[in-house]
C-alpha cells in the first residue's frame, strides 16, 4: 500500500467517511486509518433515528452503508491504530503500530469516548436497554420507565429530554447535589413523571436479552434496591483521547481540539472533526457536516501550498 497521501484522515466514523469521500471527489490521494470498525460509535448504536433521510435505521446498518460508499470510492481503510503524530511542517507524519504514513494534509476524527460504570452486563445489555445517548435512543422508550445515571449538564438536559418521551425517568446520582446548572434542576423538580434518586449508585444491571431492572446501593444507609425499567441511559461524561496527537495541537481547558468554523486547527494543513474537536453539538449530522468542510478546505490548502512551491 501506498505510504505518502495527499490526505490521511484518522478515524472511519460517519465524520472521517464523509471527510474522505469530498477529498476523494476532489481528486486527493486520501488515506483514512481506522482501530476498530467502520462508522465509530454508530456501530454500537440499536436505532437510529435522527440521522436525515432515514426515519429508522440501526446503526450497524448505517456504518455499513456509509463504509460501503466509501469503500465504492476505492479509498483505502488502513486497519491500524496512531501511536503518534508529527504534524509541524510541510510534511504530516503518522506512525501506526504497522507502518509509518506522510501526507501533506490531515484530519483528525477520532471521536471521543463516553465514561462507562463498568458493570458486569453493561457491554452485553449495549443496545438492548442500555444507552449511551438520550437523543438517538430515547425515542425507542416513549411511554416506557427508563434511568438516567449522572449529575452534569448534559445529564440534566438529557433527563429533561426524556422526561418528555418516557413515562418515568430515575434520574441517579452519586451525591446529593448536582453539578449542572441549578436552573435544569429545578426546571426537573417541576416534572412529575421524574424521580430523584440521590446518594446512589447502580451496582448491578439485571437481565438476559434485554434489560428488566437495576440494583441500586444508597450510599447514606448502604440498603440496595430493584428499579424496573425498560432503558438505562448512561451519561456521566465523555473524553478525548488526544494522547496520540503531536502535542503542539492546541487544546481547550477539557481536552478538545480546538478549531475555526472551517475545521482548522492552529497548525496549517491541520483539520479537526466530531466529537473530537470542541464543539456545541455531538450528533453523525455534525460530524459528516464538519468531514465535508474540512476535507474542502484540505483541498484548498494542498493547491495552495503547490502554487507557492511551484512560483518559487
Amino acid at each position: 500500500m501506498d505510504k505518502v497521501f495527499d490526505v490521511i484522515i484518522i478515524g472511519g466514523g460517519p465524520g472521517g467517511i464523509t471527510a474522505g469521500i469530498y477529498a476523494k471527489r476532489a481528486g486527493l490521494n486520501v488515506a483514512i486509518i481506522e482501530r476498530n470498525v467502520p462508522g465509530g460509535a454508530i456501530s454500537t448504536t440499536a436505532d437510529v433515528s435522527n440521522y436525515t433521510g432515514f426515519k429508522s435505521i440501526d446503526g450497524v446498518e448505517l456504518a455499513g452503508k456509509m463504509f460501503d460508499h466509501v469503500s465504492s470510492l476505492n479509498i483505502p481503510f488502513i486497519w491500524d491504530e496512531v501511536k503518534k503524530t508529527k504534524l509541524i511542517g510541510d510534511e504530516k507524519i503518522v506512525e501506526c503500530y504497522q507502518e509509518t504514513y506522510k501526507a501533506k494534509a490531515i484530519i483528525i476524527a477520532i471521536g471521543a469516548s463516553v465514561r462507562k460504570l463498568n458493570l458486569k452486563k453493561e457491554r452485553e445489555l449495549l443496545g438492548k436497554g442500555v444507552s449511551y445517548c438520550a437523543t438517538c435512543d430515547g425515542n425507542l422508550y416513549k411511554g416506557k420507565d427508563v434511568a438516567l445515571v449522572g449529575g452534569g449538564n448534559t445529564a440534566l438536559e438529557d433527563c429533561l429530554y426524556l422526561s418528555n418521551i418516557a413515562r418515568k425517568v430515575y434520574l441517579i446520582h452519586r451525591r446529593d447535589e448536582f453539578r449542572g446548572q441549578d436552573i435544569l434542576v429545578k426546571e426537573l423538580e417541576t416534572k412529575n413523571n421524574v424521580e430523584f434518586v440521590l446518594n446512589s449508585t447502580v451496582e448491578e444491571i439485571i437481565g438476559d436479552n434485554r434489560i428488566n431492572s437495576i440494583k441500586v446501593l444508597n450510599k447514606i444507609n448502604n440498603q440496595t434496591s430493584n428499579i424496573n425499567i425498560d432503558a438505562l441511559f448512561i451519561c456521566i461524561g465523555r473524553g478525548p483521547d488526544t494522547g496520540m496527537i503531536d502535542e503542539d495541537v492546541k487544546l481547550n481547558e477539557k481536552g478538545y481540539i480546538i478549531t475555526d468554523e472551517n475545521m482548522k486547527t492552529n497548525i496549517d494543513g491541520v483539520y479537526a472533526i466530531g466529537d473530537i474537536r470542541c464543539s456545541p453539538l455531538k450528533q453523525i449530522l455534525c460530524a459528516c457536516s464538519d468531514g465535508a468542510i474540512a476535507a474542502t478546505k484540505a483541498f484548498e490548502y494542498i493547491k495552495t501550498s503547490a502554487r507557492k512551491l511551484k512560483s518559487n
